[in-house]
């Protein structure tokens, strides 16, 4: 009787390698992408307690004009992920991400997302003028100067 032969053949070898390369090369950058997202959630969680501090600030003023009250609103702070928030005379809310945190982003600096505070509607608040008015709402998305490329936002931040 002849011996049967048990186990892969060198050809069988080679398509399983070659199908799970294929299945690597199709899961990888989905999962940077992911992993991105998830830093970027960071990122806008950081910002919550700035958030509460701009909303005070702007609703409890007596002085229409908060311009010069809204830099000092909330202290800038650094975490693994973020590397700083700054807010402007309008209450704009920018957190820039650490750099080496969001690697694998379209371009090294394109690293903020800034959170607009808004009046009734869509409307943004001005700090000149609003002081002493409420905020409906805030505005999410890629920051004017090195925003995060929008399919990186979490999908909070894309809804609104």
């Amino acid at each position: 009787m002849q011996k049967r032969q048990q186990g892969l053949t060198l050809i069988e070898l080679m398509i399983v390698i070659a199908v799970i390369g294929i299945l690597g090369a199709l899961a990888l950058p989905a999962y940077q992408d992911y992993t991105i997202r998830a830093k970027a959630s960071e990122m806008l969680l950081a910002a919550n307690g700035c958030k509460t501090a701009v909303t005070e600030a702007i609703s409890s003023s007596s002085d229409s004009n908060v311009s010069a009250q809204l830099p000092k609103a909330c202290e800038s702070q650094s975490s693994k992920y973020v590397s700083g928030i700054t807010v402007d005379g309008n209450g704009v809310i920018t957190v820039t991400g650490n750099h080496e945190a969001l690697r694998g982003s379209t371009s090294a600096s394109a690293n903020a997302i800034a959170l607009t505070p808004l009046q009734t509607g869509d409307t943004a608040i001005n700090g000149s003028t609003d002081g002493g008015k409420p905020i409906s709402g805030w505005r999410c998305g890629p920051a004017s100067s090195n925003g995060l490329p929008v399919k990186y936002l979490p999908a909070s931040c894309k809804a609104s």
